[in-house]
């Protein structure tokens, strides 16, 4: 597991709005008195959501106060969970998945989008428009390679497509969340289905194949258990002449 730490500049202090402190005062009030801590994961979450996505000492603090925990206890789990952001990041926060289905897919090519046109990991670019981080499998596999910015899916990603996704951003025009091919959901691509229509499939050549081999083998078993009877039976008879 990666070192994670605290920014090194931080805010002098940190206080929930009006509407996000009554969302926590009803948060916390939906566990039993003594297991209030339950319910720091949410408001962590939400301090981060006010802080511009993420969390600073002052938020976390606030946070264990609110709960009465010890401060520790919720530095301990700010800093052990990756989804939570313990320096500036950019107003589209990119999270580009670089493991195997992505990187058979793509991603490597849409890394070098990130590092030409954003910079390093971890940092800024210079408009505060965006940051990036090389993140572990996002879960949406069939639909590689695929980026999540801020709260949003972004599918099926060419360079071409992805660049033009952030400048889309950068000027602040609508954008289309999820596949970037047309594909609905994790259907096939469109122009690409039909393979559950070969008939390959379904005459015991391709994926029946393992049944039939049982079927042949059962069959093999039967013939040879009713062979062996009929020389048992035919053994006894003889002995008895």
């Amino acid at each position: 597991m990666s070192v994670r730490r605290l920014a090194e500049q931080q805010p002098a202090s940190f206080a929930f709005t009006p509407e996000n402190e009554a969302w926590a005062t009803r948060e916390i009030a939906k566990y039993p008195e003594g297991r209030q801590a339950s319910a720091i994961i949410p408001l962590l979450w939400k301090a981060q959501e006010q802080n511009d996505y993420w969390l600073s000492k002052p938020a976390i603090e606030k946070v264990a106060d609110m709960l009465g925990l010890p401060r520790i206890r919720a530095l301990e789990i700010a800093t052990f969970y990756s989804m939570f952001n313990l320096e500036p990041v950019g107003e589209h926060f990119i999270q580009l998945c670089g493991t195997t289905p992505c990187m058979l897919r793509g991603a490597g090519a849409i890394r070098e989008v990130c590092e030409n046109r954003v910079g390093e990991q971890r940092k800024v670019s210079a408009d505060g428009k965006f940051s990036w981080l090389e993140v572990e499998c996002l879960g949406a596999c069939c639909n590689a390679p695929m980026v999540q910015i801020n709260d949003d899916y972004f599918e099926d990603l060419t360079p071409e497509s992805f660049g033009k996704l952030l400048d889309d951003l950068a000027a602040g025009r609508p954008v289309k969340k999820g596949s970037q091919a047309g594909r609905v959901s994790s259907e096939p691509e469109p122009g690409k289905g039909g393979s559950l229509t070969d008939s390959a499939l379904y005459d015991g050549s391709v994926v029946g194949a393992w049944k039939q081999r049982f079927d042949e083998a059962r069959a093999a078993e039967k013939e040879a258990a009713a062979k062996a009877a009929a020389e048992k039976a035919a053994a006894a008879a003889a002995d008895k002449k």
